[in-house]
């Protein structure tokens, strides 16, 4: 573009004009199949900026093209991040987003976006994911998806459909938003307190607690924690070192309630559930400071 040039600069406009309306679905893509709202925001640059390198006089289907570029570019992230999830200290949980205020990582449909979905999401291969996450959460056609994964429209759907046995079988139908809030003021109330049997009442008898601190966190417990009595006994435990002083927030986490914890100013924790008519079946402790920048602390 020579300096000056109208022509260019008018053409530049509307093609940031056009990748601005589309980058809520572009994050919310790359976002539900990374689980990192950090790598995500990096691949909607990325395709930002082969937008702007790319004869779009030969686009025909801009929406088509930035969400295969964006895709693509999701999947060969994911490929690289299994790799990394090998030597992640301790377990690893998605990077939660404040879907109150970010409309992006909610864009269009909330489908594969609470935490506990995008750990599932988490154990499909990349291409997998891919599939899933354009059928179920933004219902494109299979052919598109089949283009945009360069598969037949056949093994596209195959695609789709093991994923979705995958998630059924792996996940309890969850309780609704309200019920999860009164079943985590309940958690909350009664991990604050220590309350053993407490919280035996509130949990599934096969409860999980994550607590992802990155190896950042000297309070978080690097291996999970399962089953209803060990689970109660080591969340009372943890109360009399975490809870005195704690200022406590509600907020709106992929979807689902959750709360928001700070010592002193700074945040520390985020955590949230997933629940079934057997209780408390997920316990997610996000602790690592990486992960919790963008949420404000608590008043």
């Amino acid at each position: 573009m020579q300096l000056g040039d109208p022509q260019a600069a008018s053409a530049l406009d509307q093609a940031a004009s056009v990748f601005v309306g589309l980058r809520p679905r572009l994050f919310g893509i790359a976002y539900r199949m990374l689980g990192s709202a950090t790598e995500a925001e990096d691949i909607v640059q990325e395709a930002w900026v082969r937008w702007q390198t790319t004869d779009r006089t030969a686009v025909k289907d801009p929406s088509a093209f930035l969400a295969t570029t964006t895709t693509r570019l999701a999947i060969n992230v994911a490929q690289s991040a299994r790799s990394r999830r090998e030597t992640y200290v301790g377990p690893w949980l998605p990077e939660p987003v404040d879907t109150n205020t970010d409309l992006e990582a909610g864009a269009v449909r909330g489908e594969a976006l609470e935490l506990a979905v995008l750990l599932l999401l988490e154990r499909l291969s990349p291409t997998e994911r891919a599939a899933y996450v354009l059928r179920e959460s933004f219902d494109y056609p299979y052919g598109q998806i089949a283009a945009v994964l360069q598969l037949s429209e056949a093994n596209t759907r195959q695609l789709v459909s093991r994923a979705r046995k995958h998630i059924a079988a792996q996940r309890r139908r969850p309780v609704s938003s309200a019920a999860h809030r009164r079943l985590l003021e309940a958690f909350l109330a009664a991990a604050r307190m220590g309350d053993v049997a407490a919280l035996e009442e509130l949990f599934a008898s096969d409860v999980v607690s994550y607590s992802d601190g990155g190896g950042a966190v000297r309070g978080a417990a690097r291996i999970l924690v399962i089953g209803r009595t060990r689970v109660a006994k080591v969340v009372a435990a943890f109360a009399p070192r975490f809870w005195p002083g704690a200022a406590i927030e509600w907020v709106e986490a992929n979807g689902r309630p959750g709360v928001l914890v700070s010592h002193g100013g700074t945040v520390v924790a985020l955590l949230t559930i997933s629940a079934s008519a057997q209780g408390i079946d997920q316990i997610m402790w996000v602790m690592n400071p990486a992960k919790l920048s963008h949420w404000p602390p608590s008043n």
